[in-house]
Parts: C-alpha cells; structure tokens; sequence
C-alpha cells in the first residue's frame, strides 16, 4: 500500500466534477460509475481511508480502464489517472499470488526470449534488410513488441526510409516500452524497461527516434519529453515523398488513442493523389483492443470494436488504416463481429505498396 499512498494527495485533488465522464470509452458505453476516474478515486480514497479494503472487486473497476489517456487530457485538476490505477493495481497484486505469477511471467527471461525467438523467425520469413547505411541524419528505429512479433512492419518501414536521401538508420536491443506492464500494474518491470531503454536512448547518438507505433511514442515520451521521438508522418513532413496511387482508392483512419498528431496524418492522406480520405465517425474513439483490457472486459471489448467495425462500414472504405499495431487487431474483429472482413493495415504498411508509386 506504500506505492498508492504516495498518491493519496493527488487523489484527493479530484474534485469529483465528472467531466472525465464526457470522454471516457467505458462509461459512455455502460454508465457505470465505478467504471470512469471519479468513481474509481472515491474507491482509493475509501482505501487509503482505511474504510475500504483493496479487494478483487475494487481490482476489478481498475482493471475497467481502456488506458487511452482521454481522462488525463481532460482533467482540469492535472491529475494522471491511468498511472493511479496502475499503482493500484500493483497493489493489489503484491497480495495476490496468481498476479505476482502474471508478472514472472513479464520478465526479462521470458518475454524478452520470447520476443526473441519471435524476431528471429519473422526475418527468416520477411527477408528483413538490415539496417543501413553511411547518410548524414541517423535515425534510431524503436521497433516495439508488435513488430517483433509481425516482421512486416519492419520491412515496409525499412523501405519506405530508403527512398530518402542521406538515412543512416540504426537499431539498438531496445525492452519493451513498457505499457503493457504498466498496464498490468507490473510497476517494477515497467521501471526496469523504462531505464534500460533510456540508458540506450540518453547514451547514443541520432538526429530522431522513429517508431510506427503510437503507443510506444506515447510511452517515450512519457519518460521523458525532451526526447526527440516521432512517427512516420511526422518524418515525411520533414523529408517529404510524393506518394499516388496508380488506381482510385477511397481510405479511412483509426486514430488510436495514444496519436498525438492526427492532422499530419490526415493532410497526408488528402495530398496523395487518386486516395481519396474519408473520415469516419468518431474517428478518434478508442477500438476495443487495448491489451489486457480486453482479456479482462470480454464484453465492454466487443461492444467497441463492433461500434468501430459498424463505423468503418458507413464510409465504403476499401481500406482501413491506423497506426498502432493493437488497433489493428480490434479493427479486424471488429469487421468480424459486423460481417466484414475489414482490409486493415498500418499506415507504414500502406504507403509501402507496390501501386502506390513514389
């Protein structure tokens, strides 16, 4: 309990005025109270309080949180709460032996041997390039978990850079970002991914950090802001290529929670020529698929995923592109839960093609 009393005061800033009830996914969808940040805080407080214990049930309501950050976005008290509800969590499993299970599970020997064998079995099937070459601006490729375990992101990433001029891009042994450890409530591991990665980060020499993942860019920057880390459309504003399709093409985008720069995107997409970008409703509402989230709230899951898949539908799109690798699979389902296998494909992925020419 020691971690979660270090924010008792911050807990305690909340006024209780619910505005976090306005853009969180979960409660729009089930009105629950104890499912948005006001009703979670007053569960903590009677904690901290000594009027309530730190029970399944009460780990239960943490665990309903989709981690999309809208709340913290919105809170005029400046409060942080996925990062509350992660300290509770871990809290909770200090005292709870198939959690603590969970989190061996999340070591370094395990996942990362894991990831490992993963990566080494995607560059045999992908043919993956290696990283090159002599230009003047180095790129640091943050790869992330998802790539590791799908080699095509990789590739198509890898491909897209060297139509550029003058790109050194360089790969070091990066952890895992960490978020789904946070996520977990593992705060130890995530502590631990978080240092290695930063020891790599502050001790090497690049222009950018690149990453196709808005989750991982999300996380970076959470350790620490100054880092000069961006996505794929962020980099093509600065070394631009000209993209068109050799035949009409009509798109949408997912905006995953964690992207910070949706109109780079969006002016992008409206520059190529013969794509035509149509922007679907609610564009920017979480898909369903958030890791453990959706492992732990089955149900409330799929409810957002279908309403994304039903909302892919109405634009007539041919393709459905976003860039988070997870959003990705809570796009596909959610196309299998309206009756649509939905084209989905990373942003990266799509400007790779072979008919959409440089």
């Amino acid at each position: 309990m020691k971690e979660l009393e270090k924010y008792k005061s911050e807990i305690q800033k909340c006024s209780k005025c619910g505005l976090c009830q306005a853009v969180c996914p979960v409660y729009k969808l089930t009105g629950n109270e104890c499912a948005v940040s006001k009703g979670k805080f007053i569960m903590l407080e009677g904690v901290l309080n000594g009027d309530l214990n730190l029970t399944e049930t009460v780990n239960k309501y943490m665990n309903m949180c989709s981690h999309c950050g809208k709340c913290k976005d919105f809170c005029p008290s400046g409060i942080n709460p996925v990062e509350i509800f992660s300290v509770a969590k871990y809290s909770y499993a200090m005292k709870n032996k198939s959690s603590r299970l969970k989190f061996f599970m999340h070591s370094e020997k395990i996942f990362n041997t894991l990831l490992k064998m993963f990566e080494s079995f995607n560059k045999k099937i992908f043919k993956q390039e290696t990283f090159f070459n002599t230009g003047t601006k180095r790129i640091l490729y943050f790869k992330g978990c998802a790539n590791k375990l799908n080699g095509q992101n990789n590739v198509d990433l890898i491909s897209l850079i060297t139509k550029i001029d003058g790109m050194n891009l360089i790969e070091s042994d990066f952890d895992c970002c960490g978020i789904p450890f946070l996520s977990a409530g593992n705060i130890e591991r995530y502590n631990r991914a978080k240092k290695h990665n930063l020891e790599i980060l502050h001790n090497s020499v690049y222009d950018y950090i690149i990453t196709d993942c808005a989750s991982c860019q999300a996380a970076l920057k959470d350790y620490d802001e100054k880092l000069n880390v961006i996505n794929f459309a962020e980099f093509l504003k600065i070394y631009p290529l000209n993209f068109y399709a050799d035949k009409p093409i009509k798109v949408t985008f997912h905006k995953p929670c964690h992207l910070k720069n949706y109109n780079d995107v969006k002016q992008l997409l409206v520059s190529i020529k013969n794509v035509e970008y149509v922007e679907m409703e609610d564009f920017d509402e979480c898909c369903g698929f958030c890791g453990e989230f959706a492992l732990k709230n089955p149900k409330i899951s799929a409810k957002l995923m279908k309403t994304k898949g039903d909302n892919v539908l109405k634009t007539n799109a041919d393709i459905v592109l976003t860039a988070c690798p997870a959003c990705l699979i809570g796009l596909k389902l959610g196309g299998l839960l309206v009756g649509k296998r939905l084209k989905v494909m990373n942003i990266t992925q799509f400007l790779a093609q072979k008919n959409l020419c440089t």
